[in-house]
């Protein structure tokens, strides 16, 4: 009688099963990066109106509602096997309300882009598509990196194109994403390495092996902040604000260099602080 009494415990103080489905930490991570770099870029340009703001929060936040919940679904199989504490294989949402989840996910993000223009509609759609093949398939492939590229890439953009900011403003942030999203994927891997391995994955981090894909994933985040930060002091350009923020990051993901879980939240949290300083600096 001990064991469903605890049990009825631990389920008690989680998170209601509809908001632990969408991912809740990473989810709230791009989130905050997307409407601090809305707000920043946007007030550099003279001032983004508060509803188009408003408006790019709500279309990320359903891109990230849509992706974590299709994510679960698809992966129910795996974790029926190694993460029988996830909604869908502890019996608290079935896989058609997670599929309902998907879909109120989607519309809320078509509904905000929709009125902020065609242009971010049409990018937020490509970062959506990304993230939709990485969930059903691409992640077990050496290929596995490829969707981050593509949606984090798309990432800076689509912001400036739903505040009504020339994309150029941010064109130069492009090519940095690809060595900080790929350390991301790797870490984010990490987290369920046994279960991708039992499950017989090849994503990325399979295929390097363990050690040296947290390696490489806290060597790429690290060098990605340190090289930024050097060529805005070479330029003159690395302000008080943006020191500080740049060396938050730098912390966060060193402390991260002993545990992958740890190194996960480092990232999600690097990314948050170094997408402001970059702002406060190229402003």
């Amino acid at each position: 009688m001990g064991v469903p009494s605890v049990t009825r415990s631990s389920r008690s103080t989680r998170l209601p099963a509809a908001i632990r489905i969408v991912h809740p930490a990473p989810t709230a991570a791009v989130v905050t990066l997307a409407t601090a770099l809305a707000l920043v870029i946007g007030e550099q340009a003279g001032g983004a109106e508060p509803w188009r703001v408003a408006c790019v929060g709500l279309t990320v936040l359903g891109s990230q509602i849509a992706t974590g919940a299709l994510n679960d679904w698809a992966d129910h199989r795996r974790d029926e096997r190694a993460r029988p504490e996830k909604p869908i294989p502890a019996g608290e949402i079935d896989r058609r309300g997670a599929l309902g989840v998907v879909a109120v996910g989607v519309a809320l993000q078509l509904a905000a882009s929709l009125a902020l223009g065609w242009l971010p509609t049409l990018l937020g759609l490509v970062a959506l598509g990304s993230a939709v093949v990485y969930d059903l398939g691409l992640s077990r492939t050496p290929l596995s990196p490829l969707p981050y590229l593509v949606s984090f890439g798309v990432l800076p953009l689509w912001i400036a194109a739903g505040v009504g900011v020339d994309l150029g403003r941010v064109l130069p942030a492009v090519p940095l994403v690809a060595p900080f999203a790929t350390a991301a994927h790797l870490a984010n891997t990490l987290r369920d390495w046994e279960a991708d391995a039992a499950d017989g994955s090849r994503s990325l981090a399979q295929t390097l092996g363990r050690a040296r894909s947290h390696a490489l994933a806290v060597v790429m985040a690290v060098a990605v902040g340190v090289i930024v930060a050097l060529i805005f002091v070479a330029g003159g350009r690395l302000g008080p604000a943006s020191a500080i923020l740049g060396v938050a990051g730098l912390v966060a993901v060193a402390q991260g260099a002993r545990d992958a879980r740890r190194l996960w939240y480092g990232i999600l949290f690097a990314a948050v602080c170094w997408t402001i300083a970059w702002a406060l600096a190229t402003g």
